[in-house]
């Protein structure tokens, strides 16, 4: 039978107690511990939250031009953050446009494979390294919707892997001296604190534009009105604006309002006509069939400052049935003591049809809206820290040096939509198809100024430069998006030259310091697209366009242009610069003849007047032979013509077979012939630069 020895028991429990209280007082020991490390953990977390972050580089916004700076400085390793106040990327585009269509063309098809050449009818895609990362993953629309947009950029942020905080809004910028130049200090809603050697802002435009005048208070806004168009039904409706805004919404209500007018100080300005991408473009433009084929809308023009939204004064009235009255434009000038009015209640006399009976809008109106745009956000710059007000765009951009640095702020730069002021109504800086290169402008600029790093730029034999030019004609977007503002700089070096890219022709007098490159005595050569400077062409006329191209200075659409300097320009060269014209008068200056196809490619009217410039420019003979020809002129010319020197002298060249030599015997040989003992120009030549204002080299001098 079992039996408990109960004195054994006492006996081992007493001899097993100093372990049982070792391991008590270990297990007492680890707790503190753990609460320890969690109270440590929530110090550390709090210091965080309310402490300072400090980084080489901040960017301040994760929309697309914020995201393509962030792909840049991700790419080359910099210390980086992006702040983003909101959620996600793109934020503005999950509201605006309010009708929710993009006017950004989203062409899929163009008939061809180069990526580059593509992007130029991509206006929604930003740069990376990835070629299928691309806007046509997320949308198939020519005009695609607007919520494709942030979707893209998420999809951006993820396969690129960018540094971006979300829900940081940051509420007071200032600058603080430093032994390198200012510090930059970004306070967000939680004072925490954010310190960058370089601000990058890339805020875009999202603060609402507005216009006091009597009665205003009366006029709902464009970023809070309905977009639904049964909300308009019957209805007459004012709209105080005319641009894309302005349009899109009087295009959606149109079908279910009794009229609608607009009204601004500025006429219609059809992109189309104007090539601003940032007019009214023909997708939002269905009002003006019905104001011209009189089906009531209508536009008319007065400065807004100059105008009242008024309400008959009825002293029946309450204060409550008074929002419900119609509203009536009126003029300052008819409203007796408007200054000392405080309210927007006329009587009849104050109106303008009281004494012009057929004053066009002297119907009363339902609603009025205010489609005015927005601006830039100055309220968050401390004065250390904020750059000046643009003189264009009536103030509401910020005022840049040429490489998109805020004046009087240097290590601030302004990325997108901001950085419009360098290229307001001349260029596509303002949107996604033309900042996202100027974000490369500014990455370029950060590379050469704290990095050492020199302007990307191709070393070329000077018999290659010919094929360049025609490869960056035929198939760049930088320069063809950004005409007339982001140009291909052609050191010339004698036997070589240096090709660098999308360069901001604004920058040129500082170029050496800008680019980390030296101009040469051979001078230079400037490559740019760019509109024809007639004023008073009808785009739609039969004689728009020109075909010979000894009149290619006469080209009306995109073309590319070729300038010659010397010397390199300086700055008070561009301040006396010809109306219109992107750069001084040059040395020299060829016009490729415009293209109905956009490709300059032809042998005749574009590659023949261009290797004849170059020659000019150059001074030397860019003509190309098979080796045989090379072999015989090297026989019988004491310094062969430079391909020859750069191509066959160095055993390299083609071979001319016997099928071609029969083709081409008749034709080219003659002009080979011909042009070896020949060195006088072209009399069309001549007199096609002398028509352009170029200077006219007596010949070729081929050292024969």
């Amino acid at each position: 039978m079992f039996r408990l020895d109960i004195p054994l028991i006492m006996t081992n429990m007493l001899m097993l107690w100093p372990l049982v209280l070792q391991i008590m007082i270990s297990i007492h020991c680890w707790l503190l511990f753990f609460i320890l490390v969690g109270c440590a953990q929530c110090s550390f977390d709090n210091h965080q939250h309310n402490g300072t972050h400090h980084h080489e580089y901040c960017v301040l916004g994760a929309g697309p031009s914020g995201l393509q700076m962030g792909y840049f400085l991700n790419r080359a390793k910099r210390d980086y953050i992006i702040l983003e106040r909101n959620s996600g990327p793109g934020s503005f585009y999950n509201k605006f446009p309010r009708h929710r269509k993009l006017i950004s063309i989203n062409k899929i098809y163009t008939g061809k494979h180069n990526r580059e050449f593509n992007m130029r009818h991509d206006w929604n895609s930003l740069l990376s390294d990835k070629p299928d990362l691309l806007f046509k993953k997320v949308s198939t629309e020519f005009f695609p919707p607007a919520d494709a947009l942030p979707l893209y950029l998420s999809m951006y942020v993820k396969e690129l892997g960018l540094k971006v905080r979300y829900g940081v809004d940051i509420g007071r910028i200032r600058a603080v001296p430093s032994a390198t130049g200012d510090t930059y200090i970004l306070t967000d809603q939680h004072a925490s604190d954010y310190r960058c050697s370089v601000l990058l802002v890339a805020t875009g435009l999202w603060v609402p534009q507005k216009v006091e005048f009597m009665g205003s208070d009366l006029v709902e806004e464009y970023e809070s009105i309905s977009t639904n168009p049964d909300d308009y039904k019957d209805q007459a409706v004012l709209i105080l604006g005319k641009g894309n805004s302005a349009f899109e919404t009087a295009q959606s209500i149109s079908t279910r309002a009794s009229r609608v007018h607009m009204l601004s100080s500025s006429p219609v300005r059809l992109a189309w006509q104007t090539h601003y991408v940032g007019d009214l473009r023909a997708v939002n433009n269905e009002l003006l069939d019905t104001y011209q084929l009189k089906s009531l809308d209508g536009i008319a023009e007065v400065k807004l400052n100059k105008i009242a939204i008024t309400q008959l004064q009825d002293q029946g009235v309450t204060s409550g049935e008074m929002k419900k009255r119609k509203l009536y434009l009126a003029v300052n000038k008819y409203i007796q003591g408007q200054k000392q009015k405080n309210s927007s209640s006329v009587t009849g006399e104050e109106l303008p049809g009281y004494y012009v009976d057929n004053f066009a809008m002297r119907k009363p109106y339902d609603r009025v809206i205010g489609c005015l745009g927005f601006r830039f956000n100055f309220s968050i710059f401390d004065s250390s820290a904020r750059p000046p007000k643009s003189d264009n765009a009536k103030g509401r951009l910020p005022g840049l040096t040429p490489w998109y640095e805020g004046k009087n702020t240097p290590g601030l730069f302004v990325l997108g939509t901001a950085s419009h002021s360098r290229d307001y109504r001349q260029s596509a800086g303002g949107f996604i198809h033309g900042f996202r290169y100027t974000a490369r402008v500014v990455h370029r600029v950060l590379e050469q100024r704290y990095h050492n790093n020199k302007w990307k730029s191709t070393t070329l034999k000077t018999s290659q430069l010919q094929s360049w030019i025609l490869k960056r004609i035929s198939e760049s977007s930088g320069m063809y998006q950004m005409f007339e503002i982001l140009v291909d700089v052609i050191l010339l070096r004698g036997s070589h030259c240096e090709y660098v890219e999308e360069f901001p022709v604004q920058a040129l007098p500082q170029f050496s310091t800008v680019s980390g490159h030296e101009v040469s005595h051979h001078g230079m050569i400037i490559l740019l697209f760019q509109y024809g400077k007639n004023k008073n062409v009808d785009f739609l006329g039969k004689d728009r366009a020109q075909t010979e191209w000894t009149e290619a200075w006469l080209s009306n659409f995109l073309h590319p242009v070729l300038y010659y300097f010397d010397i390199l320009p300086t700055e008070a060269d561009m301040k006396m610069r010809p109306s219109r014209w992107p750069l001084p008068r040059p040395k020299a200056i060829h016009h490729m003849i415009e293209d109905f196809l956009a490709e300059w490619d032809s042998p005749k009217s574009h590659i023949q007047p261009l290797r004849r410039f170059l020659e000019h420019c150059m001074d030397t003979d860019l003509r190309t032979f098979y080796a045989d020809s090379c072999f015989r002129l090297a026989l019988t010319h004491r310094k062969p013509p430079l391909f020859c020197q750069q191509g066959y002298m160095k055993q390299q060249g083609v071979t001319r077979n016997n099928q071609l030599w029969q083709q081409v015997h008749g034709t080219v040989m003659e002009h080979t012939n011909r042009d070896a003992h020949n060195s006088g120009t072209d009399p069309a030549f001549s007199s096609y630069l002398a028509h352009a204002g170029a200077a006219v080299s007596s010949g070729l001098k081929l050292n024969l």
